[in-house]
């Protein structure tokens, strides 16, 4: 049975509010749909689950560890963001387990060469009872790309596939007309690309492409009022408390509510491993862990011994890594960024400090990622770029020092976003930068808001970082740090990169397409060291025997629309 509020939510009024990841949103996904018309509150047996029945209350509870800083689809560029809006938002497509495109807004698409052409479902509605209009994705799309947008969407770029998309966001064509997205009528998008990408259906799915509703038009404070949220998801807001919870309730206008169990999904808001713990052992939770909580690493051994049946552990297409600021001192020599890559030990990390069968990270694009024959990690691993050895790094960073005359470096912060497991790892990484190279480096929390904020205004000099795929090919990795991304927050710049990037983005050869993308990370890693990878994530959660149809896919990403709760 469920316990009353105790534990977790006297801590609500009482932790800051930080995060476990700074990841970018990854893609909507699709749920297991339980078919039928079951009821969320009946007692009929659940699809798929035998004699098993459904619990009388289908209330979800969960922890973000970290407050949305959005709820404008346009503005999100965080995994926090991307779980809650998954649940009131539906793209064109979800995402399924696997990473393939499913009908969602749009029951059927056919490609033909440059276009796309995605046909709506006559009952997909708005939560007010408007119906889903192509219109609203056009409207949607264009705030996106708009040079207007304050401020500017930070995923405008993914929507350089459209036909002038790119010269419009620049400011180059002034006419939207010219870009190449259209509403034939009220229930057909014609999609018009730079060139045929096979993997854009499935980048509908994700949050930039969400539709937007028209009444949000010239009024800039629609995503922070409850009371103008108007959604075509399987969910609504209905009670936002800033700080202490975020409550979604389902949505009886939703096409597909037949296929919704839940009445419910209550997300606290705790920023502490040990509370979110703490309460799930307490039955307060239904689930605990990744991808927006945290299990204190400490107690993974513990709670996998303990806990069994409800402990997961998978490998998803995610990255942790360490991020350069290019144009801040000392960072701006590349010698220096080298020696501070060269100078960790990525096995003793995951081995003593992340407990979660991570793998040590010496490249950028993940495992899990789509290559030509086989995983684009597989054909091209990631041994070459660089290796851990102190005295070539104490040699490079000597070297860099000379180059700009220092004889001492500059003072350093290392910062990060409130959470325990970014704190552990940032301290141990620190005292690995003062045995191997002599160095000290301060390490600075900030909450993560003001975290986000100054990665993105290049107010550091090495920050935490993390990077969900939003589709399966290397491209969601490898166009973030061109010149004109907006999720490029390093101020690296490099001609070479962006040609590469646009070449690979308008080719149709997949075995082409791979090399661009291998000779871009080449230039990432092994040449400019912009970032310093750490380790390949694993997802680590516990979920109670009693909770079924969570999708986690293979990013790393969430989605609980199509979750159900049975008797226990």
């Amino acid at each position: 049975m469920k316990k009353s509020k105790s534990l977790l939510l006297l801590l609500t009024l009482v932790l800051a509010v930080g995060t476990l990841l700074a990841a970018c949103g990854s893609n909507g996904n699709k749920g297991a749909s339980n078919g039928g018309n079951t009821s969320s509150n009946s007692g009929e047996k659940a699809a798929n689950s035998g004699e098993e029945k459904l619990a009388a209350d289908q209330t979800l509870r969960i922890n973000l560890s970290a407050e949305p800083p959005t709820f404008d689809p346009a503005q999100a560029q965080d995994s926090q963001a991307n779980t809650v809006l998954k649940t009131m938002y539906e793209g064109l497509t979800r995402m399924d387990e696997s990473g393939e495109p499913q009908p969602a807004a749009a029951e059927k698409w056919e490609a033909d060469g440059n276009k796309i052409t995605f046909h709506l479902r006559k009952d997909a509605k708005w939560s007010n009872g408007d119906p889903v209009k192509a219109s609203d994705f056009v409207f949607a799309w264009e705030r996106v790309l708009s040079p207007n947008t304050q401020p500017a969407a930070p995923y405008a770029y993914q929507l350089y596939y459209l036909k002038n998309g790119q010269e419009y966001n620049e400011g180059k064509i002034k006419d939207f007309s010219q870009v190449g997205v259209k509403a034939l009528d009220d229930y057909t998008l014609e999609v018009e690309l730079i060139a045929p990408t096979p993997y854009f259906v499935g980048l509908t799915s994700f949050y930039t492409f969400y539709p937007v509703h028209p009444s949000v038009k010239d009024d800039p404070k629609w995503a922070v009022d409850q009371s103008k949220m108007i959604v075509n998801g399987a969910f609504t807001l209905t009670n936002w408390t800033k700080g202490q919870t975020i409550e979604v309730t389902k949505n009886e206008n939703y096409w597909g509510k037949d296929q919704i169990k839940l009445s419910k999904i209550t997300m606290s808001l705790v920023n502490s491993g040990a509370t979110e713990l703490a309460s799930y052992r307490n039955d307060e939770l239904d689930r605990a862990g990744h991808p927006n909580g945290e299990i204190p690493t400490d107690q993974i051994p513990i709670v996998k011994d303990q806990l069994k049946d409800e402990f997961k552990v998978k490998g998803i297409a995610s990255t942790y890594y360490y991020e350069f600021n290019v144009t801040a001192k000392p960072f701006d020599n590349v010698k220096i960024r080298k020696a501070f890559a060269m100078a960790i030990n990525r096995q003793d990390i995951v081995d003593k400090i992340t407990l979660g069968g991570q793998i040590p990270a010496f490249g950028y694009v993940p495992p899990g990622i789509k290559g030509v024959k086989d995983e684009f990690r597989t054909e091209n691993p990631d041994a070459g770029f660089f290796t851990e050895n102190v005295e070539e790094a104490k040699k490079l960073l000597e070297e860099g020092m000379k180059e700009e005359g220092y004889t001492k470096l500059p003072d350093i912060t290392l910062i990060y976003n409130s959470s325990e497991a970014h704190k552990k790892l940032a301290l141990a990484v620190a005292d690995m930068w003062k045995k191997n190279l002599g160095v000290d480096v301060k390490t600075e929390n900030q909450e993560w808001a003001v975290f986000i904020e100054n990665r993105q205004n290049l107010n550091y000099q090495i920050a935490r970082a993390g990077w969900s795929a939003d589709y399966n090919d290397p491209m969601t990795f490898i166009d973030m740090w061109t010149s004109n991304s907006g999720n490029n927050t390093t101020g690296f710049k490099n001609a070479e990169y962006d040609k590469l990037v646009q070449d690979a983005k308008t080719s149709s050869e997949n075995a082409k397409r791979n090399e661009y993308f291998k000779k871009a990370e080449e230039i990432l890693i092994k040449d400019n060291m912009i970032l310093m990878p750490v380790y390949y994530y694993t997802n680590v959660a516990l979920e109670k025997t009693w909770l079924k149809g969570v999708v986690l896919d293979f990013s790393g990403a969430i989605d609980y629309t199509r979750a159900y709760l049975l008797e226990h």
